[in-house]
């Protein structure tokens, strides 16, 4: 029997919080200077968020793309700055590792602004699997290994809205963070067994 937590005992765990630097892309001339920073990491975090879509039919194209590392998370506003090209450095690197979630999904929503393949991306879904947690989500995940709870509050907000609220920023910004972290703490652990 592996690791799982309830939703109730989620909810009793203090909530956790992204301390580091969060930088919102929201111009093209802000790119190529941020895509520099990622690329001296060997590891970043990665995900997407899209405008929810309410009504039967409805689809919106990805808005947001975090990539964080341990104390810097990028906020790429795609929905005001298309997908730049610079992009794909990060995104088709073989040289940086990309540690995200359920990515098949975040990789389909890319495929609509982008037709280049995603290379080097480790899915923590079937990553964790290894390690006896059978929880596979995010929230899960983190509160098994951190004894800390993700907020999900802002996760259907509208993420094509003119400005992001603090909160919204927050939430995004974690949950690329918490890839990284759940990801290297892991890989600790292996280090230390062996």
């Amino acid at each position: 029997m592996g690791l799982t937590i309830t939703k109730q005992q989620i909810a009793e765990l203090p909530i956790e919080k992204f301390e580091g630097e969060i930088i919102i892309v929201d111009k093209l001339t802000q790119v190529q200077s941020s895509i520099d920073f990622l690329k001296q990491h060997a590891i970043i975090g990665f995900d997407t968020e899209t405008k929810p879509a309410f009504k039967r039919g409805q689809t919106h194209k990805v808005a947001l793309m975090q990539l964080s590392t341990e104390d810097v998370c990028f906020l790429f506003r795609l929905n005001k700055i298309g997908f730049p090209k610079e992009l794909n450095e990060i995104l088709c690197s073989e040289e940086i590792v990309k540690i995200g979630l359920s990515l098949g999904d975040d990789f389909s929503a890319i495929h609509k602004r982008s037709d280049k393949k995603p290379q080097n991306f480790i899915d923590l879904q079937s990553f964790v699997d290894k390690y006896d947690i059978d929880d596979n989500s995010l929230q899960k995940i983190y509160a098994i290994i951190f004894g800390k709870k993700i907020s999900k509050n802002q996760r259907l907000s509208n993420w094509e809205a003119e400005t992001l609220s603090e909160a919204q920023k927050a939430y995004a910004a974690i949950d690329a963070w918490a890839c990284i972290k759940i990801y290297n703490h892991l890989i600790e652990i292996d280090e230390n067994d062996k």
